[in-house]
């Protein structure tokens, strides 16, 4: 794999980074944010919750402009957003402005899981696909590090020490704007919906410099005609488009339904119910994502060994054994084993979905389609993600932690059962290769 195609996809996962820091270093400034303006404990949690409500517009609406403007326009976009954001929070004067600039930040996430992992499965060759692709998520993880390590390290730093924790991430946003313009364009946007034959070509020449010209021109011939096939020239919603469609809203669907954001929101709730202190539940829960961050490398390691439905295989196995566990422990009281089942968890997680949705989602939909598909598996993570979090808490108030987990535990069993009927293996194919595949299977469908 040569260096410049790693550091392209690089350079665009790191809107990951960006998005994993924005969604958790809130964490360490929320509380003097409420006593900095005396906020109400609804206002408070409005203008906490302010991001995701950013991020689902964001990921419902990021097909638009990585359609109509490219992908590079779209994640040098996304980084200002980001850095708007930053600066907006740091300097904000009052509840409002600090809501406003959290909405900003929220929008750059939500459409950063629309094109960023688009942009890299369109660049990649189909055999590193999955774990350049991959790279997004692990920036995610290495961002949420990050933010708490830079929480720790600012927390001390005066009374306005919460505008310096939001405000810090300006560096990397604009360092990651600048990174932006050295990126070249898809080469599938050029030549499927700009039709800009010599422009695309030079691209896969620069991706693929030791291939012949007359490789090169076959490749772009391949995207040429896929995209002037009647899927790609017609509307989104159609029969043809059914089953990636039902791919991109269920491994979404499965993902959240599994309760990780649930777990990462609120681990150390969690810990103290089994009957740990609140300083020695802190402590597991900094566990949780050192073990979220080994995981995501070996997943990325395995993903195009293995292949995207054998690692939602695994995956599925590891959820259903510790969620099964950790409900079996709060039903017992064997409360000693939960920090090992929740860590197990995180390990079924990073290796499976974690490792898994984003690359997914971007390989099953047609050229034309793609950024429309990202942002419908998109859209449906975030809308449940914001669902799940917003009622876990009454949830786990209102019924024993050993239904909750046995609730999710279930939902894994259903998910086990999806992939071993639904989803098909993506690894080391060609996306024009998916793409024929998947109407095929269409196809066959409808003539059934």
């Amino acid at each position: 794999m040569k260096a410049r195609l790693y550091f392209w996809s690089l350079t665009s996962a790191l809107a990951g980074f960006l998005f994993g820091f924005d969604t958790v270093v809130i964490s360490g400034a929320e509380q003097a944010i409420q006593a900095q303006w005396k906020l109400s404990a609804a206002l408070h949690g409005f203008a906490l919750a302010s991001a995701l409500y950013g991020t689902v517009v964001g990921s419902l609406l990021g097909g638009w402009p990585t359609d109509r403007f490219g992908r590079k326009a779209t994640l040098i976009g996304i980084g200002a957003l980001y850095v708007v954001s930053a600066v907006g929070c740091a300097f904000a004067g009052g509840v409002g402005s600090f809501i406003l600039a959290r909405f900003i930040g929220g929008l750059g996430i939500g459409v950063s899981t629309v094109v960023a992992p688009l942009y890299i499965a369109e660049i990649a060759p189909p055999a590193h696909r999955g774990r350049l692709a991959g790279m997004f998520q692990f920036n995610i993880v290495f961002g949420i590090i990050i933010a708490f390590l830079s929480n720790y390290l600012l927390k001390d730093v005066g009374d306005n020490a919460w505008r310096w924790m939001l405000g810090v991430a300006v560096f990397p946003s604009v360092a990651y704007v600048l990174l932006c313009f050295g990126l070249p364009e898809s080469p599938r946007w050029l030549l499927g919906r700009r039709r800009d034959r010599a422009a695309g070509v030079a691209v896969l020449r620069r991706i693929s410099p030791e291939a012949s010209p007359e490789t090169i021109e076959a490749a772009a011939d391949e995207i040429l005609a896929v995209s002037h096939e009647r899927v790609e020239e017609g509307p989104f919603w159609t029969r043809q488009l059914r089953r990636p469609i039902l791919l991109a809203v269920f491994v979404a669907f499965f993902n959240q339904l599994s309760g990780i954001n649930a777990i990462l929101y609120f681990a150390p709730r969690i810990f103290e119910l089994t009957g740990l202190g609140a300083k020695a539940a802190l402590l597991q829960s900094v566990g949780v994502g050192v073990t979220n961050l080994i995981f995501t490398f070996v997943g990325l390691w395995l993903i195009d060994r293995m292949g995207r439905r054998t690692l939602l295989y695994i995956g599925s196995f590891g959820y259903i054994l510790s969620l099964g566990l950790t409900s079996w422990a709060f039903f017992s009281g064997r409360f000693a084993i939960v920090p090992a089942c929740i860590f197990g968890f995180i390990a079924a997680h990073a290796v499976g979905q974690g490792a898994v949705i984003w690359v997914l989602i971007s390989e099953i939909f047609p050229n034309r389609h793609r950024a429309t598909g990202q942002a419908l598996g998109s859209f449906t993570h975030w809308i449940f993600a914001a669902l799940i979090t917003t009622v876990f808490p009454s949830v786990v108030s209102a019924f024993a932690p050993g239904y909750v987990f046995l609730f999710f535990c279930c939902m894994m069993v259903l998910q086990l059962a999806w992939v071993r009927l639904m989803v098909p293996e993506t690894k080391g194919a060609s996306l024009e290769e998916i793409e024929h595949r998947l109407a095929g299977d269409s196809r066959a469908a409808r003539g059934a």
